[in-house]
């Protein structure tokens, strides 16, 4: 027997379609908290001292966080080659503007320090806020596009045509969804700085991270309405082959009213994604309001897990559906890399995601503890 055979093709798939999920969810969860406190930064931070305090709280952890967003596109260029090609054509405008914000971050931790005039200061912490706040706004909104279809299609050559633009993505739902991650972020940072600040800045982001709670929650809620009520989803219409070629016109599928809820009545298991997401701002609520910052971070990466799960839960085996002819649409069966190169990639990540995870979990051992204004104000041993 040849060696990739020991896992099926379809097991691969499916392998790979929780793995990616895997991936989004650890970026979230990491890189969300220092894009929240990015956020927050101009407004939990009054002071220069206090706005060192903040930069010096993710300081140690934020370029390392980064390294899951670095997987998650490798993993989705090897796995699934017509997923990236769609969407990063597509989203070509998108993906450039999150960069350019991604970019601009480390220039300002780095630049920040290097003069003391406040202008100067306040100029770079502003960058800190729009390069926090743009990736948490288009991520979102790039999930509300993917739940409406977005509009692509291949031609008789499997060549990828993209009919959208970028000004089109800034739609009212997908909007809707932009706003429920920078809400969950600014709560998963503010639960951060709650643990690791003191005083004055501690106070301000839990009063912020309170409301972004309460908001988390309220447009969580509203998405799910909306979606059920008003946005159609997909569903596959042929009998698909789980393990044959990766060809997504070899099927037919059609767009059908409440098609992204099917799963749930079929599989109610799936609902544990939702329910988490909601359970999990609840519970980041709750720990902010009694001053716990511990308990609100878990809290808060609980629900982001739970509502970046739902989206994957609801619309399986969709991952990419098209707005403009649905059979184009890429699903877990039909837009996968070859049977070969799933099992390669899964040995070199069952080998190297626990080093990563090892390692990280090292680091925010040894550089664990609150941020001192004092240690800020003698100009020992922190970076910015």
């Amino acid at each position: 027997m040849i060696l990739h055979e020991l896992v099926n093709y379809d097991t691969l798939r499916l392998i790979w379609w929780a793995l990616i999920g895997v991936l989004l969810v650890g970026f979230a969860v990491t890189d969300g908290f220092d894009l929240g406190s990015g956020i927050l930064l101009p407004f939990a931070a009054r002071t220069d001292v206090e706005r060192r305090v903040v930069i010096n709280s993710v300081g140690p952890v934020w370029e390392g966080n980064q390294v899951w967003l670095i997987l998650g596109g490798g993993a989705v260029f090897a796995a699934w080659p017509q997923l990236y090609a769609v969407s990063f054509s597509g989203f070509y405008l998108a993906m450039f503007v999150i960069l350019t914000a991604l970019i601009l971050r480390p220039v300002a931790f780095k630049f920040r320090s290097k003069r003391e005039e406040p202008a100067w200061r306040a100029r770079w912490d502003w960058v800190l806020f729009f390069s926090g706040l743009v990736p948490a706004l288009i991520f979102g909104v790039a999930v509300g596009n993917v739940l409406q279809g977005v509009p692509f299609r291949f031609d008789d050559d499997m060549h990828i045509f993209y009919d959208g633009s970028f000004f089109g993505l800034l739609n009212p739902f997908a909007l809707l969804c932009g706003g429920v991650s920078v809400a969950m972020l600014v709560m998963h940072g503010a639960a951060w700085l709650v643990l690791k600040t003191e005083g004055e800045v501690a106070a301000r982001a839990r009063r912020y991270g309170i409301g972004a709670a309460l908001l988390t929650i309220v447009l969580y809620a509203l998405a799910g309405m909306l979606l059920s009520a008003f946005i159609g989803g997909y569903r596959i219409t042929s009998v698909v082959d789980a393990v044959g070629p990766s060809n997504p016109m070899l099927k037919t599928a059609e767009l059908q009213a409440g098609a992204w809820f099917l799963n749930y009545a079929a599989h109610p298991w799936t609902m544990a994604a939702p329910l988490a997401g909601f359970a999990g701002a609840l519970a980041a609520l709750a720990a902010l309001v009694a001053r716990r910052g511990g308990l609100a971070l878990l809290g808060a990466a609980l629900a982001i897990a739970g509502i970046i799960l739902s989206v994957g839960a609801s619309m399986f085996p969709f991952i990419l559906p098209s707005s403009i002819d649905p059979r184009a649409s890429l699903t877990v069966w039909d837009s996968s890399s070859s049977h070969l190169t799933l099992f390669i990639m899964l040995v070199v990540t069952c080998i190297f995601i626990p080093i990563v995870v090892a390692y990280t979990t090292w680091v925010y051992h040894v550089l664990w503890g609150k941020v001192d204004e004092q240690a800020i104000r003698d100009e020992t041993s922190h970076a910015y």
